[in-house]
């Protein structure tokens, strides 16, 4: 997902107000609701103190933040958790997670190494401003005032990465490579096709103004950090892939893994997960190319699938029109697998230019009740000859419904609960979803030919062998060619895909593992359930209560479920 981007350190820094949370009912001790009050208001707080339409990373600001969090840990500890009721424990399950884990990016200063290999910050700016839409002579101002102050915001970032490489903490040259491909990028579109011009098209006036703001201001700033990137930062960078090369990187992958999953596990016995995974699931891929008769081995299989036209669209349109097709008829499916359907309804978009060429083949972008934008699948459409149709159902699933989409426009809707539940994203839990979706779309009858069962296959196999390649290039030294050729020769992934994937991991430590670990442990509860409950098992409850509260530890997740597995025996056996 995710722009969800979306992500958990960028949520803390712009969390809003908490003056509309709810107050939780009957919490016992230390007044939990207090607590998380407190927490929600320091976003809001350090923003007034230190504002700035970009991400403050001063210092002060830094410290100020850490204080605050230091002193909430400090009274989460104190409560009595035995006396908290069921809701309170969730609560207090995701913010005991979240806190602790930015009081270690803050500690580790990670920060000062802001890239990944889909730009990181620099994305983040893409992001920020390619939807906006100005209509107010109020937004205009601050639309402008946030170009005006990009530049400044591009210096503090360098003065940052600087001081990081002093510390022996920095991004890989591929990393910073694909950076400035995509500062590249912004550099040599036409000014009129910028995405800065996004928010004021149609506007003549402002159009103009924005337009001498870009020459004047924005373009330089680019052009000076780009300079930065090719001839300071780049020689510096580090040759080896893995996080492990860093300062203290290996106890950073580490950390990362047990944040990821929410589970208190090892990188080797990610690992090692992944190994046992990698062989099932190439069992089951076996099978389909002995049913279709194909007559070659595994290998001769995987370039058929990456050669032959018939399984590549001719055009754009061609690649969009058929992702909406199956997502429209997966919609027609769920009221038989979901008893709670989301209001927001779900569209299907192109990836935008600016980031399609290092980016994946697709993404769900969250709709907005605030802002009346509805959810969005995004399809790659850059280099069609990388975008089979055979994978196409599985990534609709995935980031459409009934992946991304049910599972964060009902969080939005969540009634009673807190603001920073409603805004927190765990990659355990919501990747986990996303491919625990791909597998339901083979109960409700979405793959039509072997060959899309097949790229399902694919899709699960990929999540595999992330739990090897992940860990094999951040903890065990693994080169990227080595990731790369374990990748090519164990999934019908296009070689372009191949490469952004992975390049994809070196960026983002530790996030890979956390799709099939969590599908893995999803699986686990339903079939729990089903053993449990036998006939009266009932799916569409059984799904309700896995999304009923949004993003959650898997740990919590499970306790969720066994708590509904005893509430449904007692309803059925009185």
């Amino acid at each position: 997902m995710k722009n969800l981007t979306y992500l958990i350190l960028a949520c803390f820094l712009f969390l809003q107000s908490c003056n509309t949370t709810k107050p939780l009912v009957n919490a016992p001790n230390d007044n939990l609701s207090s607590i998380i009050k407190d927490y929600e208001n320091i976003g809001e707080r350090l923003y007034k103190e230190f504002k700035s339409p970009w991400p403050n990373l001063s210092k002060e600001k830094l410290s100020k933040e850490k204080e605050a969090l230091q002193k909430i840990t400090n009274r989460l500890t104190k409560l009595n958790i035995n006396q908290l009721p069921e809701s309170d424990k969730i609560n207090l399950d995701l913010l005991d997670l979240v806190v602790k884990d930015r009081l270690y990016h803050l500690d580790f200063q990670s920060h000062l190494f802001p890239l990944n290999s889909e730009g990181g910050f620099l994305a983040g700016i893409v992001y920020s401003l390619q939807n906006q839409r100005i209509t107010t002579t109020e937004g205009y101002d601050d639309f402008k005032e946030k170009l005006l102050t990009l530049p400044a915001y591009l210096e503090e970032r360098r003065m940052q990465m600087q001081l990081g490489q002093q510390q022996g903490k920095s991004s890989p040259k591929i990393v910073v490579k694909n950076c400035i491909k995509l500062v590249d990028g912004v550099l040599n579109t036409p000014k009129a096709d910028l995405f800065f011009l996004n928010g004021v098209r149609g506007q003549t006036e402002r159009t103009t103004e924005i337009t001498t703001i870009i020459d004047n201001q924005i373009l330089p700033a680019y052009q000076k950090f780009n300079q930065f990137l090719k001839e300071d930062y780049l020689p510096k960078a580090p040759e080896k892939v893995g996080i492990a090369g860093i300062t203290e990187g290996a106890a950073f992958y580490e950390q990362r893994v047990k944040f990821f999953t929410t589970f208190d596990i090892s990188p080797k016995e990610v690992f090692d997960i992944g190994q046992s995974e990698v062989k099932r699931i190439r069992a089951e891929m076996q099978a389909i190319i002995d049913e279709l008769k194909f007559e070659g081995s595994f290998a001769d299989f995987l370039v058929f699938l990456r050669t032959d036209p018939q399984f590549y669209p001719k055009t754009p349109k061609a690649l969009l029109q058929q992702a909406a097709w199956i997502t429209t008829e997966m919609q027609g499916k769920l009221p038989q697998y979901f008893g709670k359907l989301p209001r927001m309804p779900l569209t299907v978009k192109p990836v935008p230019a600016a980031l399609a060429p290092n980016y994946t083949g697709g993404r769900y972008s969250p709709g907005s009740y605030e802002r009346n934008r509805a959810g969005q699948y995004w399809v790659n459409t850059y280099k069609l000859e990388s975008r089979p149709y055979y994978v196409l159902p599985a990534l609709s699933l995935h980031e459409g419904v009934p992946g991304h989409h049910l599972q964060n426009m009902l969080a939005a809707e969540m009634e009673d609960m807190p603001v920073f539940r409603q805004q927190t994203y765990l990659s355990a839990f919501g990747e986990g979803w996303g491919l625990y979706s791909e597998f339901l779309g083979k109960e409700a009858g979405m793959y039509k030919t072997p060959y899309e069962d097949f790229g399902r296959l694919t899709y699960e196999m990929w999540r595999a062998c992330r739990l090897v390649v992940d860990p094999g290039m951040h903890y065990m030294d693994w080169t990227r060619e080595q990731a790369v050729e374990f990748m090519a020769s164990n999934t019908a992934l296009s070689m372009h895909e191949v490469n952004t994937e992975i390049d994809r991991y070196i960026g983002w430590p530790g996030q890979a593992v956390s799709y099939k670990i969590g599908e893995l442990k999803i699986r686990e509860l339903r079939k729990l359930a089903e053993a449990a409950l036998g006939n009266n098992f009932d799916l569409r409850t059984f799904h309700d209560t896995v999304l009923a509260n949004g993003s959650v530890p898997l740990s919590t997740l499970e306790r969720i479920i066994k708590q509904y597995i005893a509430k449904r025996k007692k309803i059925i056996t009185p």
